[in-house]
């Protein structure tokens, strides 16, 4: 019997196979966006089991056995991690047609060679031979990612972060480059309890006293450029939306001197405050040349009981059905107007904002950018095969694809880099359909260029990384 994943997998054409093959499969990894623990790859750590490894934190497995009635105990509970792990494999047959099977058996097969699938029998086997190699040198979470053929990872830190652990794996022979990435939800989220605590630790480290919108534009900046220095390229914010409200400068001292105070304030002059703080965030990352990612739409936290069990991260959220084309709109056309637009990708977690995403990014170029602000790829509930080729042909249609700069994992898992490889071969197999067709020229060595720009030489331009680690001036 044809194994399950084959080197053809996902291929459907002579032209796709050549396509993968000849041009996507060898090119290197530039993960821009992902939520990986800087801590363990700086410890370059050996889990435990695969359980730990592979289970523990994985919100997408625990909604699938959830789904199947799996009881908590077995998902982020007291049970061991032998019998979660089994719990696991009872659920996998099950995941027929979600991207989870798929997933699954890459990641078993390209991190530790195992062809069998995932099934309630198979279970004890795999799951021994898995926990076996996990106590082997090579496969340390530097060594995980460095097998994937992953030449830089981005991982996702607080503003208030003292990026010890990049500074240490800066120092480090880690065979991958490890940047940081700026995420100040603590800055813009003011109706928050621990905001004014927040703020006050910012203004402890930076050493300025925050009283008002410029003294807290200068503490930010202080922090953005810390983390240039150490390599940050990167930006990344998660909203229900953008904000492009209407504001001036006093009121947004007085909303700010009225939440120093500990007084509630209404929800026009906490839109204010985010369209404020977002456009000088903005204004910041332009001045360093970073890229701002907006991931938009989600609504998070849903289920309270489950978030007042576990915490946030749960496995809870879901798609969102917010309006979005005005206010993102509002707020690029403010910062394009102030010549402070930084390069810009858009991430949609509702599909049916596909094309209002694809050609808002088309309203915004730059000279001498390719796509200064681009649609992004499918991101969270939409990073599936289908998800994928809608993405991909939805910017094909209302931008150019050529200039796209790919896939990322968006992941908190060592073992997702898999994810890559999915990627491509729908990128490659959509391709390869095209010129089945003729909807394309016989353009073997052109086409095969587009492929290696949209999965490697793209990212590689646009986000500009430090070329090297060792040249970098590290600060702490």
């Amino acid at each position: 019997m044809k194994k399950f994943i084959h080197e053809d997998f996902l291929l459907e054409t002579d032209y796709a196979k050549e396509l993968y093959h000849d041009y996507a499969k060898g090119q290197p990894i530039i993960d821009y966006h992902s939520h990986l623990p800087p801590n363990e790859l700086a410890e370059n750590k050996n889990f435990e089991n695969v359980t730990k490894i592979w289970i523990e934190g994985d919100h997408y497995k625990w909604r699938a056995m959830r789904a199947l009635g799996v009881p908590e105990k077995y998902i982020t509970g007291k049970a061991t991690d032998a019998e979660k792990f089994q719990k696991w494999a009872q659920t996998v047959p099950y995941t027929l047609r979600n991207p989870l099977y798929h997933w699954t058996h890459l990641e078993l097969n390209r991190y530790f060679g195992i062809d069998e699938l995932l099934t309630p029998d198979s279970a004890e086997g795999i799951y021994e031979q898995c926990n076996i190699a996990l106590k082997k040198p090579t496969f340390s979470t530097q060594n995980l990612v460095g097998r994937m053929n992953v030449e830089v990872v981005c991982t996702t830190d607080d503003p208030l972060d003292d990026l010890a652990h990049h500074i240490k794996l800066a120092k480090s022979d880690c065979p991958v480059k490890v940047f940081p990435t700026f995420r100040p939800d603590g800055l813009i989220d003011i109706e928050k309890v621990d905001f004014s605590d927040y703020i006050s630790t910012l203004s402890k480290i930076t050493g300025v006293t925050i009283t008002d919108l410029a003294s807290l534009g200068e503490a930010t900046k202080k922090r953005v450029d810390f983390f240039h220095e150490n390599g940050c390229r990167l930006s990344d914010h998660g909203l229900t939306h953008a904000y492009g409200y209407a504001y001036d400068e006093s009121e947004i001292n007085q909303i700010l001197s009225k939440r120093f105070d500990e007084k509630s304030i209404s929800k026009k002059e906490a839109l204010q405050y985010k369209s404020a703080i977002l456009h000088l965030l903005g204004q910041l990352y332009a001045e360093k040349n970073w890229v701002m990612q907006l991931h938009l739409g989600p609504i998070r936290d849903t289920n309270k009981a489950i978030l007042a069990k576990i915490g946030i991260n749960a496995g809870v959220d879901s798609i969102g059905d917010y309006p979005q084309a005005e206010q993102l709109a509002s707020f690029l056309n403010r910062l394009n107007n102030s010549g402070s637009l930084p390069k810009t990708i858009l991430y949609n977690s509702n599909p049916s904002d596909n094309e209002v995403f694809a050609t808002m990014a088309g309203n915004f170029t730059g000279e001498d950018i390719k796509s200064k602000v681009q649609f992004g790829t499918a991101w969270w509930f939409l990073d599936q095969k289908d998800g994928i080729k809608d993405q991909l042909d939805t910017v094909s249609n209302m931008g150019l694809l050529s200039c796209s700069v790919g896939m990322l994992t968006d992941s908190r898992s060592f073992l997702s880099f898999p994810r890559h490889e999915y990627y491509r071969r729908v990128l490659c197999n959509i391709l390869g359909n095209d010129l089945k067709a003729g909807l394309l020229p016989h353009d073997m060595k052109w086409i095969g260029k587009i492929v290696q720009d949209i999965t490697y030489n793209n990212a590689k331009e646009f986000f500009q990384f430090p070329s090297l680690v060792e040249n970098l001036s590290l600060k702490k």
